[in-house]
């Protein structure tokens, strides 16, 4: 059956590739391969690496970042192919596979493993458009590769905050953070109210997200505090609106947290602009009124 097993391996294989290239080069970047090469084995066998050996790993890839030497290539100029929006096509068939194929794939249990159904079409979208794109632009071999290590170059170490802040809200979760949590907020709610336990779940996934920079972080914690025990078991919502909405509400605390470095703090660096915070500045706008939107309709679906 097919599942995270592909995906991983697709992963494993791509990082991989990006430390041999970075070994390539002259002269030689000893640290970003490591680091890629790191990140390949977590793909290929982290299972077979347990706990232990997994936070050995982890503990390695932040000696790396910490250590300054995993840097950025210089800019090369590139031979421009003007293509117009067309080049939209190719980037466009990778959520349009997921969704296609997600659909499809619930079907065939017994051809993907359906609670991974998204992931593997997510991947099966990467290598469809990256053949295309051979197809169509014709570049050589390895430049697809070149050009993605380029990215994971400038991106750096935040390439990694997403998995690393979402292992934090794990442990929080263990660590009965969000037994806590519910406790002060149960007190706070008043007793009975769908509103008051609505905006609590919805802010508070938002003000986690601010904090933590990631709403993977946020959600075990809120989910144990104020998701299950209040707005699913006290008023028999749904889990799947419950989960779904209360992620986006975390989403719009994404948009205004400088702690989201990879989303907010590279794009600013990249962009070369003069305000380090200026995207988070630019994003404010639309995540208050997306939050209320996100809030009001949790309601109405648990009304």
């Amino acid at each position: 059956m097919i599942g995270l097993n592909l995906v991983y391996g697709v992963a494993g294989s791509v990082f991989a590739l990006f430390a041999v290239l970075a070994l390539a080069d002259a002269p030689r970047r000893i640290a970003n391969a490591a680091f890629y090469a790191l990140l390949s084995v977590s793909f290929f066998a982290g299972d077979l690496l347990g706990d232990f050996g997994n936070g050995l790993l982890v503990i390695a890839l932040t000696a790396i970042a910490a250590s300054g030497r995993f840097r950025a290539r210089p800019r090369e100029a590139s031979p421009e192919r003007p293509r117009g929006n067309a080049l939209f096509a190719a980037a466009l068939i990778i959520p349009a596979t997921a969704l296609v194929g997600t659909l499809l794939f619930k079907q065939v249990p017994a051809l993907v493993d359906a609670r991974q159904a998204t992931l593997v079409a997510l991947a099966l979208g990467v290598l469809l458009a990256l053949g295309i794109g051979y197809a169509w632009l014709r570049p050589g071999l390895a430049t697809p590769f070149r050009e993605g290590r380029r990215l994971m170059d400038d991106v750096g170490w935040a390439a990694v905050l997403p998995q690393m802040l979402a292992s934090l809200g794990a442990v929080f979760a263990i660590a009965g953070v969000g037994d806590v949590v519910g406790g002060l907020v149960g007190g706070a709610i008043p007793e009975g109210s769908l509103l008051g336990a609505v905006a609590a779940y919805a802010v508070g996934m938002a003000l986690f997200t601010v904090v933590m920079g990631n709403a993977f972080a946020a959600f075990p914690v809120m989910a144990a505090a104020v998701g299950v025990p209040i707005l699913m078991r006290q008023f028999g919502g749904d889990p799947a609106p419950v989960a779904a909405i209360g992620m986006l509400a975390g989403f719009c605390g994404t948009l205004m947290t400088p702690m989201a470095a990879n989303f907010n703090l590279v794009p600013a660096a990249l962009l070369e602009l003069k305000d380090r915070n200026g995207v988070v500045k630019a994003q404010v706008p639309t995540a208050l009124p997306l939050l209320l939107f996100n809030l009001a309709l949790l309601w109405w679906v648990l009304s």
